[in-house]
């Protein structure tokens, strides 16, 4: 199952918010949700992420199995 547990952790050290994700940048309400909830987002938005939050895909996702 794929997690979103570093993403929370990484957004945290970068001084930037849930708010500014989505007023700043332009990141969905929805997506925060998803993410949150640990549903599939896509991987522009991962990419998206990376870019703002200038870390690698592995500060943003993790598998583990069930």
């Amino acid at each position: 199952m794929i997690k979103y547990t570093p993403f929370w952790e990484t957004l945290e050290k970068s001084g930037e918010s849930t708010y500014t994700l989505i007023h700043k940048h332009n990141i969905s309400s929805s997506t925060i949700d998803r993410l949150r909830k640990n549903k599939g987002i896509s991987t522009m938005k991962i990419d998206d992420l990376c870019r703002i939050l200038n870390c690698r895909v592995e500060d943003i996702i993790i598998y583990e199995k069930d």
